[in-house]
């Protein structure tokens, strides 16, 4: 599969105080490549899942979906700005000689998309700085979910939209109305730990639901479908898309204690309910992941 050339060559870095000068072309060339990739990842499930491994346990897999995807995302940017880095879920990770880094989740929510629940994204960042969601800048993300017909995309300073509806949070809530999405690690001693924080939110906020599919969760936010979502264990092109979508809506994204979002501890949530919510999930037991523990 060849994925369409959108615009010639760019390697320049873009001027992100002012969104019209070079933001929006790089939001152009996400929107492409998302879209096209989320096509060919349905045509390729339509056509039967073929499981190609698994990494850190039995519900860790990778089709062949996620291989080719990626490879195809991969290969259309590296034809427009070939000077980018380049962060995946299924390759090696590329340097960037322009300060510039995409950030891409071929298929967010593989075991969904194995087992045909409609709940499966694929997720196209591009970012500003080192490929740590702590310190970089998203300048624009795109989340496509074939399966549900929907495409979530923004730039910085260009606001958010779900299929050309734009999107802002009402900032009303309260913990007890709090719908809270979250997810659980592959691993079963981190699954117990996420299960215990869990347990002890329930009494206090609304509901838990857990979709499966880290970028559409943090969309959610933004939609107002959820409230909250926070998860321990996000990678990089877990979050990458959907946190720029989320922040354009007008979200609070951090870790835990002051750190900054990113495998550690993630939160997206409704601003208003950021501080009690941070010291709920403190109180419950919640704790930054321990990386070197990996």
């Amino acid at each position: 599969m060849t994925m369409p050339d959108t615009s010639r060559p760019d390697t320049s870095r873009p001027d992100t105080s002012r969104p019209e000068a070079g933001v929006t072309e790089l939001h152009r060339l996400a929107l492409t490549v998302a879209e096209e990739g989320a096509r060919m990842a349905r045509e390729m499930r339509e056509a039967g899942v073929a499981i190609a491994d698994r990494k850190t346990s039995i519900a860790d897999i990778v089709t062949e979906a996620d291989r080719a995807v990626e490879t195809a995302i991969r290969d259309a940017i590296a034809r427009v700005r070939p000077q980018d880095g380049f962060l995946g879920e299924e390759t090696d990770e590329a340097g960037s000689a322009s300060g510039l880094t995409w950030v891409v989740d071929p298929i967010d929510g593989t075991v969904n998309y194995a087992y045909g629940i409609p709940a499966w994204a694929v997720s196209v960042a591009v970012v500003e700085g080192d490929p740590d969601p702590a310190t970089w800048t998203g300048l624009a993300g795109v989340v496509v979910n074939p399966s549900g017909g929907e495409t979530w995309e923004a730039y910085r300073g260009g606001g958010a939209r779900l299929n050309g509806r734009t999107l802002r949070i009402a900032k009303e809530t309260e913990l007890a109305r709090t719908l809270v999405g979250t997810g659980f690690g592959y691993l079963p001693e981190r699954r117990m730990a996420q299960a215990r924080v869990v347990t002890q939110l329930l009494g206090t906020v609304r509901d838990i639901r857990r979709a499966g599919a880290a970028s559409l969760d943090i969309c959610s936010v933004a939609a107002q479908r959820l409230d909250a979502y926070y998860e321990m264990g996000l990678h990089p092109w877990d979050l990458a898309g959907g946190t720029i979508v989320a922040l354009e809506a007008g979200a609070h994204v951090s870790g835990l204690r002051g750190a900054g979002p990113g495998e550690s501890f993630y939160l997206a949530c409704n601003p208003v309910i950021a501080g009690p919510l941070l010291d709920l999930l403190i109180a419950s037991g919640a704790e930054p992941l321990a990386l070197a523990e990996d």
